[in-house]
């Protein structure tokens, strides 16, 4: 029985490395990389769209992005929302098609991009922490109410606390390579 309740809170600790290794991808390290845009959306006849279902995106260079969209109608609301993002590229339109040039990162824009994933490796611990104290909050009204024994609640936490200890050091592992990443580009 208390299997199947650890699965919940399981997931939900995988989800937040899963947001915190998505969120890691958007973080550009020199290179054109279509993730980046995955947080951008734009504003398409009224709905937040995201870029990739507006237009195809093209790499046909190591520091070049060409964003073509099926309706060119959604052009200049692409280039608008790229200018207002905190990608930080200046996007070139020629009417038909929009290019990202991604210049070389300097040693400071390195420094900060690696601040800005440390955060988003702190949050995801936060977020896995906050899923281990919702997991024994319930389980102590579990206890309470008779369901479980002081032993299973015993058992819960020290369960509990190595699956948040193994979701801290995966988190761990996405921020090193991803530093590593940014630091050797």
């Amino acid at each position: 029985m208390l299997k199947d309740e650890y699965k919940v809170f399981e997931e939900k600790m995988k989800k937040s490395i899963e947001s915190v290794a998505s969120d890691f991808a958007a973080v550009r390290a020199g290179r054109a990389n279509a993730s980046v845009l995955n947080r951008i959306s734009v504003d398409y006849y009224g709905t937040p769209t995201p870029i990739n279902q507006l237009a195809s995106i093209a790499s046909p260079d190591p520091r070049t992005l060409v964003i073509t969209p099926w309706d060119g109608g959604a052009l200049k609301g692409i280039e608008k929302a790229i200018q207002e993002s905190d990608l930080g590229i200046n996007p070139q339109n020629d009417g038909k098609s929009i290019r990202l040039g991604f210049p070389q990162l300097t040693e400071e824009r390195r420094k900060e991009l690696v601040k800005q994933i440390h955060k988003y490796a702190e949050n995801g611990k936060v977020a896995v922490r906050n899923i281990r104290r919702d997991a024994i909050d319930t389980f102590k009204k579990q206890q309470k109410n008779s369901e479980i024994t002081e032993d299973e609640m015993k058992m819960v936490e020290k369960d509990m606390q190595k699956l948040t200890d193994d979701s801290c050091k995966e988190l761990d592992k996405l921020l090193e390579n991803k530093e590593k990443e940014l630091l050797s580009v």
